[in-house]
């Protein structure tokens, strides 16, 4: 799976198979868990996944960027980005992971 997008279609094919829903409420499922994930983080501004991971929403503070092809400095204005930061778990089983496919 190295290198390879999982899209929503095939996290609602995996439920399929693994729960026994139909496709249609396994892709349903897949959706209605997603959206619950963005609802939280919009109104929360962090959501925790135990032994997966936090998504946060962090502020970006003003900045003076530069434009790589005429080098002209250009303001940057503050804004919001989401961040992900994996649990110790997630990140046990990446490793384990990787050590067995080298």
């Amino acid at each position: 799976m190295a290198g390879r997008t999982v899209t929503r279609a095939q996290l609602a094919e995996a439920v399929y198979q693994q729960v026994g829903l139909s496709r249609s409420e396994s892709a349903e499922l897949v959706d209605q868990v997603l959206d619950q994930i963005v609802e939280a983080v919009l109104t929360a501004g962090t959501v925790k996944i135990s032994s997966f991971g936090t998504f946060a929403v962090r502020e970006k503070g003003k900045r003076v960027g530069r434009n790589p092809k005429t080098g002209e400095e250009v303001p940057i204005p503050p804004r919001k980005v989401l961040v992900f930061r994996a649990s110790q778990v997630l990140k046990d089983r990446i490793n384990a992971a990787a050590g067995r496919t080298s």
